[in-house]
Parts: structure tokens; C-alpha cells; sequence
């Protein structure tokens, strides 16, 4: 299965999309489905795919071997002429967001690495968070470092934090962050707990976070497929 690690050194590529209605949603998880099953890039590591639950939509997390080897895709007549189109038809937006991992933390007691499978039973959120380029570096600290203390809120797995080099259908610098959790419910516990009951760190964290970010997005996933090269 695949490991989100600060240590791979693998280009993390993370495509969005989002659509209008579940039976769109299903389109594009067959689709990309296909796309996945059939993948033969050279450098092409492994795909994840995602299915939306608060809003529908996809994610794939594809690890790269290099960004040269991505480029090399993206002009392949495939993904220029049927990739692209077909998706084009059955989604409200596309983002493709190239990305470096920098942080990666597990509650204690689940290991040292982030895994990536429809075989367990996380669920997934995932938030993109626009930022000014001059403050990428010090937004990425505060998602990783800056939340520490997530290690003790019950429901919390893990969270890792991308930082974006490059990205199409998505202008300026920006940061990931892809979380885990035992359950929607203890997402949400988490997420609406009324900011005046905030533990200090969070409280203070959160409002650094709202100064930095332009803009920013978040939406809920369980994996539903994946593949690695050699499979």
C-alpha cells in the first residue's frame, strides 16, 4: 500500500475534482478506475483514489518519480486528447497540484508511517489552503509543527502536510493538508468545537492560519481503489 513519507523523496501529485451530482461522482471514480488499472508511466509510482462524501467529487494521490517523468504524461497525446476531455465533461472544476512532503505525524500507538488504503477505515480530509507565495514557508509550519497537540484529540490518526510547487487550473502558492480520523463523527467533534473552547495552542494556531490563507477548501474522502507499478 502506498506511505505518505517526509523521506521518499517522491513527487506527491494531487488531483481534485469536484462535480455536481453522486451519479457524476460515479462516472469519474470509473473513469479514473480505468486509468489506474491500465497505468504503465514510466516513473509512475502508485495511484490512490477517493471518493468525495461531504461534497461529490475524487481525489487521486499519484507518487512520481520525478516531476520530468509527470511532464511526460501530461504531453502524451492520451492525456492531452481523452484524459482531460472526458473528465472536462463530467466535472464543476480540476485541479492537479504538484507537491513535496514536508511533515507527516501518527497518533501514538499506530506507527511511524501514513498508509494509504481501501483496505483500512479512515476517513480522509482533506483541505487545500491558498496562500501569498512570501508566506507558503510559514503557513506549511503551522499546519505540521503548529499542530502537535493533535496527537491528543480524540479520533485523531495521522496528518501530513504537502507543500505545493507548481499546479495546473490553480493559480499562486498553496499548502495540503491530508488528514485521517477514526470517524466522521470525531472529525466533526473536532471541527465545530466552538472556537472560545479551543485549547490556547489551537486557538492561537488557528488564527495565524485565517491571516495567512487567501483562500481555502476542504472535502471528506474514503479510498476506494488503488494501484502501485508492478501490480
Amino acid at each position: 500500500m502506498p506511505i505518505i513519507s517526509t523521506e521518499d523523496n517522491y513527487l506527491t501529485v494531487l488531483n481534485l475534482f469536484t462535480t455536481d451530482t453522486p451519479e457524476h461522482q460515479e462516472q469519474l471514480l470509473t473513469e479514473m478506475g480505468k486509468i489506474v488499472d491500465a497505468a504503465a508511466y514510466e516513473g509512475w509510482i502508485s495511484s490512490t483514489v477517493h471518493a468525495g462524501q461531504d461534497t461529490p467529487g475524487t481525489a487521486n494521490l499519484i507518487q512520481w518519480r520525478s516531476g520530468e517523468d509527470l511532464e511526460k504524461r501530461y504531453a502524451g497525446e492520451e492525456f492531452k486528447h481523452r484524459t482531460l476531455p472526458v473528465f472536462r465533461e463530467i466535472t464543476t472544476a480540476i485541479r492537479l497540484l504538484q507537491n513535496e512532503i514536508v511533515f507527516s505525524q501518527t497518533r501514538p500507538g499506530l506507527g511511524d508511517a501514513v498508509e494509504v488504503s481501501p483496505d483500512r477505515d479512515d476517513y480522509t480530509v482533506i483541505e487545500v489552503h491558498r496562500v501569498g507565495e512570501a508566506d507558503q514557508a510559514e503557513l506549511v509550519k503551522l499546519l505540521g509543527e503548529g499542530q502537535d497537540w493533535l496527537v491528543n484529540v480524540p479520533g485523531y490518526r495521522s496528518h501530513s502536510v504537502f507543500k505545493g510547487l507548481r499546479a495546473m487550473f490553480v493559480e499562486g502558492a498553496f499548502a495540503v493538508v491530508y488528514a485521517q480520523w477514526d470517524s466522521r463523527e470525531s472529525y466533526e467533534a473536532f471541527r465545530d468545537l466552538p472556537h472560545e473552547r479551543k485549547p490556547r495552542p489551537r486557538r492561537t494556531n488557528d488564527e495565524r492560519v485565517a491571516e495567512l490563507t487567501v483562500e481555502s477548501d476542504t472535502n471528506t474522502y474514503r479510498v476506494v481503489h488503488t494501484r502501485a507499478a508492478g501490480e
